[in-house]
């Protein structure tokens, strides 16, 4: 089955069994490596892209189902990893293995998108995103500052 939709801002049309998930579309059609297999059932998050402006988790979002839709991988967040939410993260130090970084980084810019000025509780309750190395302060203090540059931003 043909599945037409749009990666990263390019049209994609991709030959493919409809129940493929739209994970090894990205990473093994289309050669984008930034978005990672953890789990494959959903729980993890890193995996995360976003699904017409709207954080998914890629293992099990079939193909079929972002017919005409439009996909957002790690790579299509900023040309040149100027995201506020990548800043952050670089100024914070947030990352140690990485694995789950570009999940969480969807993630968490799907969060502030939705909720500017999250609170910590708001965070533990909303990001769902397993970090295997425990990084979860630095996250917390680069979500807040992701929230502050996008506050200065708008103005």
């Amino acid at each position: 089955m043909k599945v037409d939709f749009t990666v990263n801002g390019s049209a994609r049309s991709i030959d493919v069994d409809p129940a493929t998930p739209l994970l090894w579309v990205i990473r093994d059609y289309l050669k984008l490596k930034g978005t990672k297999f953890g789990c494959g059932v959903g729980e993890c998050g890193a995996c995360t892209v976003h699904l017409n402006g709207e954080a998914v988790r890629s293992c099990i979002t079939t193909v079929d189902s972002v017919a005409g839709g439009s996909v957002t991988s790690i790579e299509g967040l900023s040309p040149n990893h100027s995201h506020p939410v990548q800043q952050a993260w670089i100024e914070h130090a947030v990352p140690q293995c990485g694995y789950c970084q570009s999940g969480m980084i969807m993630a968490v810019s799907d969060i502030l998108a939705k909720n500017p000025s999250p609170t910590d509780e708001d965070i533990d309750k909303e990001l769902t995103n397993i970090c295997r190395c425990g990084t979860y302060p630095r996250v917390r203090a680069a979500i807040h500052a992701a929230a502050a540059m996008m506050k200065g931003a708008a103005q």
